[in-house]
């Protein structure tokens, strides 16, 4: 078996831990400013090592993490999630923030959010009685 590395690029470990769909998401991400290494902006190809503190910013959502594990292989969600240690205090914002937002999306009406096909078309001539 392979030892694990003892640094890795930032973009490919965002990536490993499912932060980012893929390392071209998790290096704009970066290059825009979104995720701070250490509290620093940083570049994508900078390696991160156990330790390394990090705060990630996605839509209204931050994570405040340490690394814990160094993987260059993504890995399934549930492993991923041990790849990193998340403050007491980010989680329970990002949780707060969270149901905010459902909260918000409850109380909102639902708008049809794609083109009608043939059965909806028809059944709305039914209702209006113009077919």
């Amino acid at each position: 078996m392979a030892s694990a590395p003892d640094r890795v690029r930032l973009d490919k470990w965002l990536w490993a831990a499912r932060f980012f769909r893929t390392r071209q998401l998790a290096a704009e991400a970066i290059n825009g400013g979104k995720v701070h290494l250490n509290g620093l902006r940083t570049k994508p190809g900078k390696e991160v090592k156990v330790g390394s503190r990090l705060r990630i910013h996605k839509g209204p959502l931050e994570w405040d993490i340490e690394i814990l594990v160094l993987s260059s292989q993504r890995r399934p969600a549930i492993e991923a999630r041990t790849f990193y240690a998340e403050s007491e205090t980010s989680l329970l914002r990002r949780q707060q923030l969270t149901e905010e937002i459902r909260a918000q999306k409850a109380l909102e009406p639902h708008p049809i959010r794609r083109k009608l096909n043939k059965k909806d078309r028809r059944m709305i001539h039914r209702f209006t009685g113009k077919g």
